[in-house]
């Protein structure tokens, strides 16, 4: 069984939200100062490379990232390979034929070449979910809808696709790198930092083939 590292790398150079702070990674300690140790701080959103948007994201009376439950951010997962699309609406998804009961759907599109390539200023006309897209996704009783840039949701309007997911407890994780991953069938583990009460976190996840 293969195992695929989907999380990004964080570093300044990590592409970032327009608006959201830079990524500050400061070392404070250093044993060649004579210090005793390493130590290093770092500053950055929440919602910073790959990371995981809990409902309190757009829901004022939604569940915070500690609450998310662990059985649905790990276990059988679908990539579902995009690669011709500009946009992921209900008649992409239709034709793309997602096996039944699928639970969790990570969307790769041609946003993953992106960071493949190493290209590191943000992308305003990356692939998003549109909000009927989503509609079909939670219609279908799918719990977690992963993609392969900073948003589920086109740049334009990012506020609808989030809302219907979120508000049907859909778990959304955002930034994947889906590069080296082909479609098909893993099992995922997707774990987000256990921040209290806060509205997402930053995750490492991998995928393992089955």
């Amino acid at each position: 069984m293969r195992t695929y590292d989907i999380s990004l790398t964080v570093s300044p150079d990590l592409p970032i939200w327009p608006g959201d702070p830079k990524i500050l990674i400061q070392r404070i300690m250093k044993l060649e100062n004579g210090d005793d140790a390493n130590v290093s701080t770092i500053a950055m959103s929440v919602h910073t490379g790959t990371h995981v948007d809990a409902p309190l994201h757009f829901l004022s009376d939604g569940l915070a990232v500690n609450e998310i439950l662990l059985k649905t951010l790990i276990g059988r997962a679908f990539v579902l390979d995009l690669p011709e699309v500009d946009i992921v609406t209900t008649d992409v998804l239709e034709k793309a034929e997602l096996p039944p009961r699928t639970r969790r759907v990570l969307l790769k599109t041609r946003n993953s070449a992106l960071w493949f390539n190493g290209v590191r200023e943000f992308q305003k006309d990356y692939v998003a979910l549109s909000p009927d897209g989503a509609q079909y996704l939670v219609d279908r009783g799918v719990q977690l809808v992963g993609v392969d840039y900073l948003s589920v949701a086109p740049y334009a309007e990012t506020v609808k696709t989030h809302t219907i997911l979120l508000e049907a407890g859909v778990v959304v994780v955002e930034g994947l790198d889906l590069s080296q991953v082909s479609d098909g069938r893993y099992n995922l583990y997707c774990l987000p930092i256990k921040l209290g009460g806060l509205e997402g976190a930053p995750a490492r996840a991998i995928l393992v083939g089955v």
